[in-house]
């Protein structure tokens, strides 16, 4: 092995294998950040949640005493159990190396039973299923947080209702073009604002609550079993719009990448959680005190003088809202990349800091073309909210199942602790799933509906990819039998270096196995390159490469063990570069006179049985569409060959 090899070896000892969330960053910058982009979503439910409760089944909820203590105790227990408990308590240190969201808890679950196995395939299944409910809260949640702010016009300036959807469709375009500066700088930007609109909930709330105290009797949870036992189908009907406070949770645990567990508790006990229950006992006293506000309660507590810069106020802390679900989305889909579910992404990193902080360009546009789509669909937040509950819901319970799994294998936790979670707050979520299932035919078809594609096309690819990469391995063969052959032939050589991008070094590239078989010659030297992703943001030049002369010490095929940290360039020319810097010896080579060859593989509709043909359309497809690897290694057009062969699906 040599000097640089030791060197690579050493840093891969060095270097932890924890994701920099995982440390947590705890600063002020950070929990400001933390509080613009990750509670964005929750915090702007007061804006229509108790008003979708009051509305629901043309008035089934009542704005008298009874039925007011128990709506907000229900928001209130809801919130403490499913989000400050569940979520921020115990679910966020189920992180998986820093990374939260479904796909992370169920990325948890494999490592944890091992990566083989019918119980692991179900569990992975299971978490494909949830982030794909995830990618349908995704859709819905820009389009109603919009339209639901905007529409405080129609209370402030009856006479700009018209303006209401042009308005929205204009502040998303702005919202998902801005996306590239990345969540590190909109973070900033949106932090400020996010202190604002809290410190505001709670001001606005507080007047309300002095004058009627009565209503913080609501906390008490008798007043939600009160309202349950005297009024059972009127209580259900309550939950299935109730749930709309605490959509966000799973935006939240998504999140956790971005910016780490410390900031992302801190803002929530410190700020978030007092500000919204503080606004949501403020709305209940109103309707008490004035029970014709349940036609939008929340803009009813604001002084008439203050409800334009409300409105404002509201747009902006929707657009970050907006922007939770959007970065959730982003984290959610390079799990899924990562995880073997989706083809490689184009991912750009945006903060040099944190790895959980990218820009994804195919997912974003893809989702702001289904979040216009929804608001020309819908035009209203009314409307929307019927379609509303399903995804959130499922993904809860989905969740709630993974993570007791977790706590049961990796945490030991006793069985009373895991009889007491799930039957608490897994039959919170579960009674919560049961009342959004009678949304389905109103609206409620069509998250599921989106889930229903996104896991087709997750399951497609996975199950595709591993049918394409059984018969890939066999078409290359072991790498130490083809070099052993080369030396048995006694293959000619000829002047010149050849680099082989490959994803391991223990079989051939099917770019130097097609050379040699074709032009029946071989490069002076053959560099086979591996690269690896490291969760560190940077790994030193010199603390970077293995080298590997394979068994051959004087015969000049080698192999490179790249090792990159989240914020480095996967740049392969610069990786020689650097091993010639660095004293390569017998490697020291020209990356700007190199040749290299790309192994591709074309994929053609065959007759075999693994998929059906349905399916073989859609993994060609998406295999079509995958990322090219010479533009994320930096290889130049004008000496790269593509080489290769093709594998029937």
């Amino acid at each position: 092995m040599t000097e640089l090899a030791r060197r690579g070896a050493t840093a891969a000892g060095t270097r932890g294998r924890l994701h920099p969330a995982a440390h947590g960053s705890s600063g002020l910058g950070l929990a400001l950040g933390a509080l613009g982009i990750v509670y964005g979503d929750i915090g702007t439910s007061p804006l229509y949640a108790l008003q979708t409760v009051f509305a629901i089944d043309n008035g089934a909820v009542r704005p008298t005493p009874a039925d007011v203590y128990g709506v907000i105790s229900l928001v209130f227990w809801s919130v403490t159990l499913v989000v400050s408990i569940k979520y921020v308590v115990f679910i966020l240190r189920a992180d998986n190396d820093g990374e939260g969201g479904v796909m992370a808890l169920a990325a948890l679950v494999r490592r944890i039973l091992g990566s083989t196995g019918r119980r692991t395939a179900t569990f992975m299944a299971l978490g494909v299923f949830g982030a794909s409910l995830f990618y349908g809260d995704s859709l819905i949640t820009p389009a109603i947080s919009v339209l639901s702010a905007v529409e405080g016009i129609k209370v402030a300036a009856p006479g700009l209702s018209e303006a209401v959807l042009p308005i929205g469709v204009a502040i998303l375009t702005l919202l998902f073009a801005s996306q590239r500066w990345g969540t590190h700088r909109v973070g900033r930007i949106f932090g400020p604002v996010m202190v604002l609109w809290f410190v505001t909930l709670a001001v606005l709330g507080l007047p309300e609550i002095i004058a009627h105290p009565g209503i913080l009797k609501a906390l008490s949870p008798t007043y939600v079993v009160t309202f349950t036992t005297d009024h059972p189908y009127t209580a259900f009907i309550a939950m299935g719009a109730v749930v709309l406070a605490i959509t966000g949770a799973e935006a939240l645990y998504a999140d956790m990448g971005h910016f780490g567990r410390p900031p992302i508790r801190r803002a929530w006990f410190a700020i978030v959680f007092p500000s919204l229950i503080l606004n949501y006992l403020g709305q209940g006293a109103l309707i008490l005190r004035n029970p014709s506000a349940t036609e939008n309660p929340f803009y009813l507590l604001v002084p008439s003088w203050a409800r334009i810069p409300m409105v404002v106020l509201a747009t902006l802390a929707t657009v970050i809202a907006s922007q939770a679900v959007i970065s959730g989305a982003f984290s959610v889909s390079r799990q899924a990349f990562r995880l073997g579910f989706l083809p490689h992404l184009t991912i750009r990193q945006t903060s040099s800091k944190e790895s959980g902080q990218i820009y994804v360009p195919a997912v974003n546009w893809l989702l702001f073309a289904g979040v216009l789509v929804l608001m020309l669909t819908f035009r209203s937040s009314s409307r929307l909210a019927t379609a509303y509950g399903v995804a959130v819901t499922g993904t809860l319970l989905i969740t709630t199942t993974l993570f007791l799994l977790v706590a049961a294998t990796a945490w030991h936790w006793a069985r009373w602790q895991l009889i007491l979670t799930g039957v608490v707050i897994g039959g919170v979520e579960l009674t919560y799933f049961a009342a959004n299932i009678t949304k389905v035919a109103h609206g409620g078809w069509l998250p599921l509906l989106i889930a229903a594609a996104v896991f087709t096309v997750m399951m497609t690819w996975q199950r595709g990819r591993a049918i394409v990469t059984t018969r890939r391995v066999k078409l290359e063969g072991t790498l130490s039998d083809f070099i052993d052959q080369l030396h048995a032939d006694r293959i000619p050589r000829v002047p010149g270096t050849a680099v082989f991008p490959h994803p391991t070094s223990e079989t051939t590239p099917l770019a130097l196995r097609a050379n040699v078989q074709h032009n029946h010659v071989l490069h002076e030297r053959v560099v086979i390159v591996s690269v690896r992703s490291e969760n560190v943001p940077h790994i030193e030049p010199a603390e970077r490469i293995t080298i590997d002369n394979l068994g051959y010490a004087d015969d000049g095929i080698f192999h490179l063990t790249v090792r990159y940290g989240f914020q480095d360039e996967q740049n392969i020319p610069r990786a020689l570069a650097q091993v010639r810097q660095l004293g390569g010896g017998e490697l020291d080579i020209d990356p700007d006179t190199a040749s290299y060859f790309l192994s591709r593989i074309t994929i053609q509709r065959g007759n075999g049985t693994g998929l059906p043909a349905w399916r073989k359309r859609l993994f060609i497809g998406l295999a079509h569409n995958a990322a090219s690897p010479a533009l994320y290694f930096g290889l130049p057009e004008d000496r790269t060959i593509v080489m290769g062969s093709h594998v029937d699906l």
